[in-house]
């Protein structure tokens, strides 16, 4: 079987379902319309990130069929995939409840992170630390954060989903090269097209939204990536995070900005660094490209230089980090309007 005929199938084919999303959400009335807290002015469609599962589940099951992914890693991947797809689907069509979304989500999370053993031991200045059962309760707790966050970033048009591309590309790129696990680079790779045939629609200016659809799965998907490529070695922990670092350092400081304030975490606002950036600049293209320059020039050579020769994965991380969390801070990430960082 040629892969590389697969994937350059599946991105056609997520390309084409998203313009058939497209029509569909017209007709449904699944209309993002403007508001106080939105960061687009012009009523847009939404759902189109449900051909990024439909393609890629369809993937899966190619990878499967051809027995290039063992049959534990395709079962968990389609499985919490599924799920977190399905509530996000029904959410998008009007509301599903927090509650019984992050009950879905707390399950799918335990799924995954007891399929695949929890946390690798870890490497910190040379000295190995096995988490044991509290791994898997920090991993839980991680993974939910994570698809949480996502959707929370998935707010300006092309970012969700070029984070999504450069990072499987990058993290792949590494698996291949460095580690020499083809199968798992395919993995990766296969994700990485299908996000870029939907994001042919979404870059600016979006003719069609994600969704909580899209963006839930991807979280999923990512944290899920992440653990499983963390167990072929510990470095890709480390380069994970590191890879996506502008959507971590972003979402969690803007959360425990407004938590420490005492605002209600879970309603919706418009107070993220990126959002802030796009109305400074009055350009979704200009945020979206610069957040795509930040993880191509600054924060893969970061990752690549940790796993390809070992350099210690928090010292990689807290340099990674560091012009994050002041650009994040720069941009008055959680600040109410007119509010100013203290000093």
């Amino acid at each position: 079987m040629q892969i590389e005929f697969y994937i350059s199938l599946l991105f056609v084919a997520s390309f084409f379902l998203t313009y058939i999303l497209k029509i569909y959400a017209i007709e449904k009335e699944m209309i993002d319309i403007p508001n106080s807290r939105s960061s687009h002015v012009m009523p847009t469609p939404r759902g189109g990130g449900m051909a990024i599962v439909a393609s890629f589940l369809i993937g899966l099951l190619v990878l499967a069929s051809y027995e290039l992914i063992i049959f534990q890693t395709f079962f968990m991947l389609f499985i919490s995939g599924t799920l977190v797809a399905l509530v996000g689907w029904l959410d998008d069509h009007g509301h599903v409840s927090a509650r019984w979304r992050l009950l879905v989500h707390f399950s799918v999370s335990s799924f995954v992170v007891f399929a695949n053993g929890g946390l690798p031991v870890l490497s910190f200045f040379g000295w190995d630390v096995n988490f044991g059962v509290f791994g898997h309760f920090l991993s839980i707790i991680a993974l939910v954060w994570m698809l949480n966050l996502y959707n929370f970033m998935d707010g300006i048009d092309g970012l969700a989903g070029g984070q999504a591309v450069i990072s499987t590309v990058t993290i792949g790129a590494i698996l291949f090269f460095v580690f020499n696990q083809q199968s798992f680079a395919n993995l990766h790779w296969l994700l990485a097209a299908c996000c870029l045939g939907f994001l042919l629609w979404n870059f600016p200016i979006a003719k069609i939204f994600m969704g909580d659809a899209g963006s839930g799965f991807i979280g999923i998907m990512l944290g899920s990536l992440l653990l499983i490529t963390s167990h072929v070695d510990q470095s890709l922990f480390w380069a994970w995070l590191i890879m996506l670092g502008v959507f971590i350092v972003d979402a969690t400081y803007t959360l425990l900005k407004r938590f420490f304030r005492g605002d209600k975490v879970h309603d919706a606002h418009c107070s993220h660094a990126y959002q802030y950036a796009s109305r400074k600049f009055k350009s979704h293209k200009t945020v979206t490209l610069s957040v795509y320059i930040i993880n191509i020039v600054w924060l893969a050579p970061i990752a690549v230089c940790v796993s390809m020769y070992k350099i210690d994965g928090l010292t990689g991380l807290t340099l990674a980090y560091t012009p994050l969390l002041l650009l994040t801070y720069f941009f008055k990430a959680g600040c109410t309007e007119g509010e100013t960082n203290p000093l």
